[in-house]
């Protein structure tokens, strides 16, 4: 492969593009895939107690199988901009590194398969046998509201059809080649409030403290095990994420406290039926007279496991055949928009070294993104090739 990734990447990086500043880098896919000859739409979604995204869709080809490459130009903040050694939008190279916001997570990701795309369509042409398309929302590192699930559905409306789908998030702990992902444990959230009655610290008798309440809520939480695994997921884990009581006074009972919590669930669970088994919990906590709210928040996702051999198989062979890594088939990590995609066609995620992902002085080698670049490619010969 050339060099285009890298570029490519250095092109992207220095838009910034903070979740849901588009910051010119869909403008920037854009032109790039046009002049090769993609069909570019430009999307705006809205929705209610949210800003509008921008989002992009790009095809080249006709017919089945159609392939779609998916991810994300929005990046997460960049902190104190003193603390990075390059600028965060500056796309600098220094010692055969790219640096900046986005670099892995997942510019980079973009860039490479950008790169491959047009390499793959330069050398076959436009009449490959088949559909290459590209999903990039703005929304991903947010609310997740007005970008991919809502994308999919535009594209659905207009008459596409997936076969298969590869989402470029950075997979891989240590190096270029350790795991395509190719399931995700589900998300569950929730906030449990305990009302109770405000009073004089001296005057117990006359409040009722919603605090104790609510420890024995988090206890009851805390000690649930969920499930010990199985040969497809890690065990399912919940975590107590925050304790808010709003009060600064030593001299106040308050009259409301709250704690918040998210599980990532394997497939021994559904959605429902993990649930019922919090709210079986909780209310089975005896907590006297207070008022109990739990509240579960829109945003649950299902777990999911891909199992289509054609696509998993010739990804792992492009993978170990560029690396010389025979990629672990991974369900760990959070959640991704695959959790969206997985509702269309199969779905499986493969892309850098996720190393500094989120981190001040983001960063990947660009010999890694040309690779990666040249395992996209290989993967798209193969997935397209007649004998598959």
């Amino acid at each position: 492969m050339s060099s285009s990734a890298v570029s490519i990447a250095q092109d992207l990086i220095r838009c910034p593009s903070v979740t849901p500043a588009e910051g010119g880098a869909l403008s920037t896919l854009e032109k790039i895939l046009g002049e090769a000859g993609f069909a570019v739409s430009r999307v705006t979604f809205q929705d209610e107690d949210t800003l509008d995204v921008e989002n992009l869709f790009a095809s080249i080809g006709s017919g089945s199988p159609h392939f779609v490459f998916a991810g994300h130009t929005d990046v997460v903040p960049v902190g104190a901009e003193s603390d990075w050694t390059h600028g965060p939008f500056e796309g600098t190279i220094s010692d055969g590194v790219l640096y900046g916001r986005g670099a892995v997570d997942m510019k980079g990701g973009i860039a490479a398969f950008a790169a491959a795309a047009l390499e793959f369509v330069s050398e076959t042409g436009p009449d490959f046998g088949g559909t290459i398309s590209f999903l990039i929302t703005g929304d991903e590192e947010g609310p997740a509201v007005n970008g991919t699930v809502k994308l999919l559905e535009w594209a659905k409306a207009q008459g596409h059809e997936f076969d298969a789908c590869i989402v470029g998030e950075p997979t891989n702990p240590e190096k270029l080649g350790d795991a395509i992902k190719v399931g995700r444990r589900g998300s569950l959230s929730g906030i449990v409030t305990v009302s109770g009655v405000q009073g004089h610290a001296a005057y117990p008798h006359l409040a009722d403290n919603p605090i104790p309440g609510l420890v024995r809520l988090m206890a009851a939480l805390d000690a649930l095990e969920l499930d010990q695994g199985n040969e497809r997921f890690q065990p399912s884990n919940l975590e107590i994420v925050t304790v808010d009581v709003g009060n600064t006074a030593f001299n106040v009972i308050p009259a409301h406290a709250e704690f918040r919590f998210n599980i990532r669930y394997n497939d021994e669970w559904t959605l429902e039926s993990l649930r019922a088994k919090i709210l079986q919990t909780l209310e089975s906590v005896d907590v006297g007279d207070l008022k109990l709210d739990i509240q579960f928040k829109r945003d649950a996702s299902e777990s999911f496991l891909t199992r289509d051999e054609t696509l998993i198989a010739a990804l792992g062979s492009a993978v170990q055949a560029e690396t010389e890594r025979l990629p672990e088939l991974s369900t760990g990590g959070g959640t991704s928009d695959a959790r969206f995609i997985k509702n269309y066609c199969p779905v499986v995620e493969f892309g850098l070294v996720g190393q500094t992902m989120h981190k001040v002085d983001e960063c990947v080698a660009i010999s890694d993104l040309d690779q990666l670049a040249a395992i996209y490619k290989r993967f798209l010969l193969s997935y397209f090739s007649k004998d598959v």
